[in-house]
């Protein structure tokens, strides 16, 4: 089974820029900020006061009241996505056997929005225990997972990953691993994330790790920017379908993409600062796993999460990787318009290189005015405008804090 190729049937997304995947990949295209003033809490003592935050979502539109009250933003968010990718890719067909169906999740936080509202309850209360029965079920990452088989009654391997802003990667790769070793016939894996609260903006503002331009939120998000000065928080969900090649050629499924490769490292450097060292294993490793030599790779989505060092540090690895060849590859990060989703970043950053290339049409890095003296002006970062162009091989990156790498290669799919 280790030679069973993998193919992408199914794809679900909510995201800053559109909330289903047609309206997201608009979006992309047209190079949109996610960006706005955050509302929904008093952001006078925060240093950051914007996000990318999703656009006329209302639970109510999609949950009964009894269940929205009993799931976090973050469970909610990977409902409604996954729905949305079971339905693309047909699997309650009669043709699919559920007890063949994987959920694998990807969240860095998972429930922090319940964590926040429940232990502020508790002092409000005066430390009063009476904790609401569905805190623990709330707030747990892998929630997601149990709500979706249990909605569809799919009873193959069912778990989360956690690494941070890598996780929904890692969803991915386990995804594709099982279905390699034939554990599942189909793997639904993706991410969600909702972050926007208060502890959440505080938190990464005591790392230093937010963008601070509060008179310039719209442009915040500006990836291998010399101006840049952090990343903007995003919300949201992705959701990719996996299947064995053969079983979705069985029974008639349309097919998006292949994975082909898969890399994965860890920097054991440092919790929070990139390491090169170990993001070019991870790139090196995805190119050994799909057979490729670099010159390959045409499109890179990047991780590109307009942070000062880790911009720089991912476009070094890149050119130690690629060599010259990385001056005919087009980069990008989406990031510019989604913001960062965190450990939801990989999943709806997945759904666009795949929705690339099946369009043969790169979406914008956008915001960008100077570029950093630090990077090399020969490289390709599609800057402000989509760019057409011939897409075999893409490839898409992920980073996380404890120095979680991770990056996968999807190729165009062709029925030969």
């Amino acid at each position: 089974m280790l030679s069973a190729r993998v193919v992408i049937t199914g794809l679900g997304a909510l995201t800053p820029i559109g909330n289903n995947v047609k309206e997201y990949w608009e979006g992309l295209v047209q190079g949109k900020s996610g960006a706005e003033l955050i509302t929904r809490f008093d952001t006078s003592k925060h240093k950051t006061k914007f996000a990318c935050t999703l656009k006329g979502y209302s639970p109510n539109d999609y949950f009964d009241a009894k269940d929205a009250r009993r799931m976090d933003l973050f469970a909610q968010y990977a409902v409604v996505a996954g729905d949305e990718a079971i339905r693309d890719a047909q699997l309650m067909s009669p043709l699919v056997d559920k007890e063949r169906v994987g959920v694998i999740w990807g969240s860095g936080i998972g429930g922090l929005g319940t964590t926040e509202a429940t232990v502020l309850d508790f002092v409000k209360n005066k430390m009063d225990p009476k904790i609401n029965p569905f805190f623990i079920p709330k707030i747990i990452p892998d929630i997601p997972s149990g709500h979706l088989s249990i909605k569809y009654g799919f009873k193959g391997p069912n778990f989360a990953t956690v690494s941070a802003c890598a996780s929904s990667i890692n969803a991915l790769i386990t995804g594709f691993q099982l279905i390699k070793l034939g554990d599942a016939d189909v793997v639904v894996t993706g991410g969600s994330e909702a972050p926007i609260i208060q502890i959440g903006i505080g938190g990464f503002n005591a790392l230093k790790a937010l963008s601070q331009k509060n008179e310039d939120y719209m442009t915040a998000s500006r990836p291998f920017d010399k101006t840049r000065d952090g990343f903007v928080m995003g919300e949201g969900a992705g959701v990719l379908v996996l299947e064995s090649y053969a079983h979705a050629q069985k029974r008639g499924a349309k097919i998006y993409a292949e994975v082909v490769g898969v890399g994965m490292s860890a920097d054991a450097y440092h919790i929070t600062a990139p390491d090169m060292g170990g993001v070019t294993l991870a790139l090196q490793r995805a190119l050994d796993s799909a057979k490729l030599s670099p010159d390959r790779i045409d499109y890179i989505n990047a991780h590109g999460t307009s942070t000062p060092l880790g911009d720089i540090n991912e476009l070094n690895a890149i050119q130690r990787v690629f060599g010259t060849h990385a001056y005919k590859l087009n980069i990008n990060s989406t990031k510019s318009m989604t913001g960062h989703l965190l450990g939801a970043a990989g999943a709806i950053e997945s759904i666009a290189t795949v929705l690339a290339l099946q369009h043969q049409l790169i979406p914008p890095t956008i915001n960008h005015k100077i570029l950093d003296e630090a990077i090399d002006p020969q490289m390709n970062l599609t800057l402000n405008n989509v760019e057409r162009r011939s897409i075999l091989f893409a490839q898409n990156n992920a980073f996380g804090f404890g120095g979680h790498n991770a990056s996968v290669i999807f190729r165009k799919w062709d029925e030969s």
